[in-house]
């Protein structure tokens, strides 16, 4: 495996007008030394958000998708203007300089910065190799159905939950993911208490009833996601028919066919909910996935 690149940005709030970037506002650093202090805020609270980018062929998948996205979760956690110019070139950067393969991915983290600080954000962007599907070997994966305990008005009646915004503070996705092991799965699709389906812990849930591709509306306090905006342009394109909706769970026992997408691992076919067996289409999953990373290049 090769070496992870690991690239410092700072600042990265925008200059003021006229003002040339500092040398050294992108600056290489030691992925093996310490680079983060114990004071950091997304350390000690896990006060910060961060975008996973999918990189194929040296080129970086919805890149500017990506970018707003971090905007907008900084934004929803009041954190300050991002330069957006400077996180771009710290992504590309950090590709260029990585050893080329076949799936990469780009982490970009934004902190609240030190505990008592001035509030200067940390920031980096972190490169290494990925799958470029959750499990590697195409098989499908094992999906169980949990309760995140909110309503699916929660981002209306409970903004400071923070539901929609892509945060550092993971550790109810990684005790979800937990859970569905303990329970022999591989992934878990949240479901809200008054009965819609979410999203997963680190992707987005399609769904395909007949002819239908189905996906989750985003008001319901979920992320939109960049990979499947682009799998569904993609199914468009092809003539088939998507559609943006509120998706009752029960509809997951009726699906012709399921789906988690992200950056991370791209297009996995769901291959067993709750322990039933589900439709798998293979040759769909092949083609879909050809085209998401020829769309890239």
């Amino acid at each position: 495996m090769s070496q992870p690149v690991l690239v410092r940005i700072d600042p990265v709030t925008p200059l003021p007008p006229g003002t040339p970037a500092p040398a050294g506002r992108l600056r290489l650093a030691d992925v093996t030394a310490p680079a983060v202090t114990v004071l950091d805020l997304g350390i000690t609270r896990g006060d910060g958000v961060f975008e996973t980018v999918g990189v194929v062929g040296g080129r970086p998948q919805a890149l500017q998708a990506h970018l707003r996205r971090l905007q907008r979760s900084a934004t929803m956690l009041d954190l300050p203007e991002l330069d957006l110019g400077a996180v771009e070139d710290a992504v590309r950067l950090a590709i260029e300089r990585h050893d080329p393969g076949p799936f990469l991915l780009v982490k970009v983290v934004l902190t609240r910065g030190i505990e008592g600080g001035d509030g200067t954000p940390t920031a980096w962007a972190h490169a290494f190799e990925g799958s470029g599907s959750l499990d590697g070997s195409g098989r499908g994966i094992k999906v169980v159905r949990l309760d995140r305990g909110y309503r699916s008005d929660v981002a209306q009646t409970s903004p400071w939950l923070l539901q929609g915004a892509k945060t550092v503070s993971y550790a109810v996705n990684m005790a979800a993911l937990r859970e569905a092991a303990r329970r022999g799965a591989d992934d878990v699709i949240f479901v809200s208490s008054d009965g819609y389906v979410l999203e997963a812990p680190r992707s987005t849930v399609v769904l395909r009833r007949g002819e239908v591709f189905i996906t989750p509306r985003t008001d319901i306090g979920i992320l939109a996601g960049t990979t499947q905006d682009d799998l569904f342009s993609i199914l468009t394109e092809t003539g088939r028919t998507t559609e943006y909706r509120l998706v009752r769970q029960e509809e997951l026992d009726e699906a012709d066919g399921l789906w988690l997408v992200s950056s991370g691992q791209q297009i996995s076919p769901v291959v067993e909910l709750d322990g039933r067996p589900l439709p798998r289409y293979p040759e769909l999953d092949a083609e879909l996935l050809e085209r998401l990373r020829a769309r890239t290049a």
